[in-house]
């Protein structure tokens, strides 16, 4: 799962994205409002946690102008400003869910899981295709019932494998999807990721490579 942290308290923003890196989640983060239209336009985001009070375009036109572009990109609004009114015209913005600060932090993560799932349609948080099985909330993975000890960048291609039921899945797909917008999109970080992962999936390789295209179950 792909999000996007747009927040101007840079130390918080810091610290919301890599604690949702921890679990798991693609994180980019932008500190003005400006920055992160630029980045929505361009970018398919499955969650946004958008502070309404940024500089350069307020946090309210970001959200208008992200619902007016239409997608399924959820937002959760994150600010202090937590009057019903101000819950009310959040909402009224197109912001799917609404926190105020201060917070605690497991309900940011399970705020932002159940926007996730909602992004798309019918996704289900448990995975399974022949023997492999991935519960993206619970973050563990098994094959055969057998526990696999996975980071989560190996836990995150074998989710997107599975999301894709067979379909090749390309390697700049799965740079979109589980690695942030760090990367250097002429990595080997998904080869290589993919070589450890099969390792750990042991035989038969449930992974096939399509020579120029990608790779499947």
């Amino acid at each position: 799962m792909r999000v996007l942290v747009v927040d101007d308290e840079t130390e918080l923003a810091d610290l919301i994205a890599t604690g949702l890196t921890r679990q798991g989640f693609a994180v980019d983060t932008a500190y003005r409002g400006d920055d992160a239209d630029e980045l929505l336009a361009v970018n398919d985001y499955d969650v946004v946690v958008l502070d309404r009070d940024v500089p350069g375009l307020h946090g309210d036109e970001v959200a208008r102008r992200l619902s007016a572009r239409g997608g399924t990109t959820r937002i959760l609004m994150l600010t202090a400003a937590g009057s019903l009114a101000d819950r009310v015209h959040g909402l009224e913005l197109g912001a799917d869910d609404y926190l105020t600060k201060p917070f605690e932090y497991p309900e940011l993560v399970a705020r932002v899981r159940a926007l996730g799932r909602r992004s798309t349609t019918a996704v289900t948080p448990v995975l399974v295709r022949d023997d492999l099985l991935v519960d993206s909330n619970r973050r563990i993975a098994t094959r055969g019932g057998r526990p696999l000890d996975l980071s989560a960048k190996e836990l995150g291609v074998l989710e997107q494998l599975l999301r894709a039921d067979g379909r090749v899945v390309s390697a700049e797909e799965l740079l979109e999807k589980v690695w942030d917008m760090n990367i250097d999109p002429f990595t080997a970080a998904v080869r290589v990721t993919m070589s450890k992962l099969r390792r750990k999936l042991g035989d038969p390789d449930p992974i096939r490579t399509v020579p120029g295209a990608g790779y499947a179950l």
